[in-house]
C-alpha cells in the first residue's frame, strides 16, 4: 500500500466533511447516485453529469452530490437516493436524465416526492 501524502489526507478530510454536512445541519439535502458496475452500464454517469450541471448552473450551496456502489437492485438502475434534512430517504429507480432533473427540481429543491419514479420511502415501498 502506498504511503499517504498530505494532499491525500486533505482530500479524505474534504470527502468526510461533505459526507457529514447533512447530518450536522450544514446541508439541506444529499443526492446519492448509485454507480456500481450495473448502474454505470445502465447510464448512471449521464445522471451524475446532469445533476452536476444543475448544481453548477444554479450555483446551489447546501446540496451534497455523492456516489455509492450498487444498491442491490441491478435491474432497476440507474438509481438515486434523495435525503432531505429531517425526512426519510427516497430511492428513485429506472431513471434517465429528464427524470433526474424533475426529481432534482421537485424533491431536492422543493420537497415534493416524485411518486411516479420512487421505489421506496425510508424502508417502505411506494404503492
Amino acid at each position: 500500500m502506498p504511503k499517504l501524502k498530505p494532499e491525500d489526507l486533505e482530500k479524505i478530510r474534504e470527502d468526510m466533511a461533505r459526507a457529514m454536512s447533512l447530518r450536522e445541519g450544514q446541508a439541506q439535502a444529499r443526492v446519492t447516485v448509485h454507480m456500481g458496475t450495473c448502474g454505470i452500464a445502465a447510464g448512471a454517469r449521464k445522471i451524475m453529469s446532469a445533476l452536476m450541471a444543475l448544481l453548477e448552473q444554479k450555483h446551489l450551496q447546501g446540496i451534497v452530490l455523492a456516489t455509492s456502489g450498487c444498491a442491490g437492485l441491478c435491474s432497476r438502475e440507474p438509481m438515486i437516493t434523495v435525503e432531505r434534512k429531517g425526512e426519510a430517504p427516497v430511492k428513485y429507480v429506472d431513471l434517465d436524465e429528464a427524470k433526474a432533473r424533475k426529481i432534482f427540481e421537485d424533491h431536492v429543491l422543493s420537497g415534493t416526492v416524485v411518486k411516479e419514479y420512487a421505489l421506496a420511502i425510508g424502508s417502505e415501498q411506494v404503492g
